[in-house]
């Protein structure tokens, strides 16, 4: 299982991604909003209210608008009209810090185990573009298109949050991941094979010093 750990305290997010790691989760560790939804999906996310550029109710938010990946708010604003807002805007549960690492890795269990994931969960949607995750499989106004794999994990991660910029770095992390070490021009040469297999330049964007960012065609 696969943990976005949205946390800007170091203090809290170290010694809480490795206990979750000792657990046998993989954890991933973001810092900001904007790293959040720019991450990959993952099976659950712990996400902190208080973020530095952006508040966690927009990310919840967000991320429910776009998937169904649970989340579990981790905080320390526990009034009951925090607990309300965050439950109504998409959240599964809500943790107050402090709390007992026991007892947030039973919420966590908890969690999965009421929201197993259905074929919905897998499937992306941007325009006439259906990407299906779990077959790894992309449909285009009803044709299937062929991808090779780092084609469909690029497509991928941009259509997860359409019309979002991200940048050539991240996406080299994310795609190629730790072992590649060449220079960003192998994403660009990506994209231009992706742009000629979806029959339009204009799906992919390029925001000049910036990234790249998905952008749906009708």
């Amino acid at each position: 299982m696969n943990i976005l750990l949205v946390e800007d305290e170091d203090a809290i997010a170290a010694p809480l991604a490795e206990g979750l790691r000792r657990e046998g989760f993989d954890v991933e560790r973001v810092a900001t909003g904007t790293a959040a939804l720019a991450a990959a999906l993952p099976d659950l996310v712990l996400l902190d209210l208080r973020l530095p550029d952006m508040d966690g109710t927009e990310v919840c938010q967000r991320l429910r608008a776009r998937s169904e990946v649970p989340i579990i708010v981790v905080t320390a604003k526990g009034e009951e009209v925090d607990r309300v807002v965050g439950l109504e805007l998409g959240a599964d549960d809500y943790v107050v810090k402090p709390f007992g690492f026991r007892e947030l890795l039973a919420r966590i269990r908890a969690v999965l185990r009421r929201t197993q994931r259905g074929p919905s969960s897998y499937r992306l949607v941007a325009g006439s573009l259906e990407i299906d995750l779990r077959a790894r499989r992309v449909v285009l106004g009803g044709r299937e298109v062929e991808l090779t794999p780092k084609e469909f994990d690029l497509l991928a991660l941009l259509a997860s949050d359409p019309g979002a910029v991200v940048s050539r770095e991240h996406l080299l992390r994310e795609v190629w991941k730790t072992d590649w070490f060449g220079p960003t021009k192998t994403v660009d040469v990506h994209v231009a094979s992706l742009r000629k297999k979806l029959g339009d330049p204009r799906w992919i964007e390029t925001v000049r010093g910036v990234g790249l960012r998905l952008a749906p065609q009708s």
